[in-house]
């Protein structure tokens, strides 16, 4: 057999076919053929014997340059979190709770991050305990896109303002973009992308320029995307979006 350059071949790990089948790329012919084709890489590594055996829950796996999750058994969900739900997966108060919108088929899941109660939108739960662990922490700083409906007119040189960062009291926040979709004399529809993670970060940001929050909804969540889904609604994630998670979790 030969082993490629870079020496990914891990005596005791699991042939890299059964990975790819396993994560859901394709029967096993096929992923076979993807790796005879040159499609997959294991850790930046392109791959084209198929006796190469790898470890999937360390190895980073990609075919045509996507990262996919091959770890088995890991579930990742993206919910339409409605308004008035607590960000836990149960609440002692009897608020609503995540709880009623995953069944005992989905494992025993946690969220990664919060959305306040009156925050709808993207919010991802899982039972994978390090891409939870990434996704969550500031030093990745996963990107998110919030779409957030503001009291007033919202002034032209704002964009550029919360750009360049303004000062909160826990510290300056700057965004990586932001456009104003509608302005009207009462209300603004503003769409914003930021890294930052910290408490009602959005809402504080747009209080501070004296344009507080009436609706905010998280649309985006890092690659993962909120639209098609209603309010209270899931779907399961594919092998490839969650690795596209931790590819920008990775950078």
């Amino acid at each position: 057999m030969e082993v490629p350059r870079g020496d990914v071949h891990r005596a005791d790990g699991v042939r890299l076919q059964k990975v790819l089948a396993s994560a859901g790329i394709g029967s096993r012919r096929r992923c076979e053929e993807l790796i005879a084709g040159g499609h997959v890489t294991v850790n930046g590594t392109m791959v084209t014997s198929q006796g190469v055996r790898v470890a999937p829950d360390e190895d980073a796996i990609a075919v045509d340059g996507n990262r996919i999750q091959t770890v088995e058994g890991h579930v990742t969900v993206a919910l339409h979190k409605p308004k008035g739900v607590v960000s836990t997966m149960s609440d002692p108060h009897g608020r609503p709770a995540l709880d009623q919108f995953v069944s005992e088929d989905d494992g025993r899941l946690f969220h990664v991050g919060r959305l306040d109660a009156d925050t709808t939108g993207l919010l991802l739960l899982t039972n994978d305990g390090d891409l939870a662990q990434r996704l969550a922490h500031p030093s990745h700083g996963v990107s998110k896109k919030y779409v957030a409906k503001v009291s007033g007119r919202v002034p032209k040189g704002l964009p550029a303002k919360l750009r360049a960062g303004i000062e909160l009291d826990d510290g300056p926040i700057a965004v990586d973009s932001c456009r104003v979709r509608d302005s009207t004399a009462e209300f603004s529809i503003v769409e914003v992308t930021l890294h930052e993670g910290r408490n009602r970060i959005v809402r504080r940001m747009f209080d501070a320029v004296g344009h507080p929050v009436v609706e905010l909804s998280r649309v985006a969540f890092g690659p993962i995307a909120l639209e098609g889904l209603a309010p209270g609604q899931t779907r399961l994630l594919d092998p490839r979006e969650v690795g596209a998670l931790l590819d920008e979790a990775e950078r």
